[in-house]
């Protein structure tokens, strides 16, 4: 099959796992700023999204697009490897024209997996996975009490937004390249909309953990 035997089928894989996977965090970045404003709204959008069918079939789908994304990364840093070869060991200095982000995506991939696990454990393992068992679920409220009462949680969670927002600048441009839908004039323009794009959500998160931390361990 040509999305699985071919290098250029693997980066379309990887590219629309990740933009969908964009989305997503865009999506739980703006759900969670309405706590932001009121608990009890923020109460009824975690209501609205529970043990649902119509929940758990996005959960299936984040999911599955999140073990993708792995997948494929894992596999094409592997090829990547074996084509580079002895190349692979030897010392060199990063080419100018290559981010840094670049050079690191499958070690900033493993810090994003990490913090993925850690938050599911925080959040989804206490909520949605306790009302599908049939038991009483952590509200939304008390959910981030549980986890941002604990003042270790905040440096944790910022250290992997930033991972998490270079992962992203990088990403979003390249998986439109990868698709074939960006020629030099738009790498430039996908590029700028990456980084204000990550930056705008990234900063969200980090003012949501901070004030969380301070409402509730404070």
């Amino acid at each position: 099959m040509w999305l699985i035997n071919s290098s250029v089928g693997r980066k379309v894989v990887m590219s629309l796992t990740g933009l969908f996977l964009i989305l997503f965090v865009t999506f739980h970045a703006v759900m969670n700023a309405v706590a932001l404003i009121s608990f009890e709204a923020y109460e009824k959008v975690c209501e609205f999204l529970g043990a649902n069918w119509y929940a758990l079939l996005g959960t299936a789908a984040i999911a599955g697009g999140a073990v993708l994304h792995i997948i494929y990364a894992f596999w094409l840093s592997m090829q990547n490897k074996k084509a580079r070869g002895g190349d692979a060991y030897a010392v060199a200095k990063r080419p100018k024209n290559v981010e840094w982000a670049s050079q690191n995506m499958l070690v900033l991939g493993i810090i994003v997996f990490c913090f993925f696990v850690l938050h599911l454990y925080h959040f989804w393992a206490k909520m949605q996975l306790p009302e599908m068992m049939g038991d009483h679920p952590l509200a939304g409220k008390a959910a981030l009490e549980a986890v941002f009462g604990q003042v270790w949680v905040l440096p944790v969670y910022l250290v992997c937004f930033v991972a998490l927002w270079f992962h992203l600048t990088h990403g979003f441009w390249s998986a439109f390249q990868s698709l074939g839908t960006a020629n030099e004039k738009w790498i430039c323009r996908f590029k700028c909309i990456g980084f204000v794009w990550s930056t705008v959500v990234m900063g969200l998160f980090a003012v949501e953990a901070i004030y969380f931390t301070w409402f509730f361990a404070f």
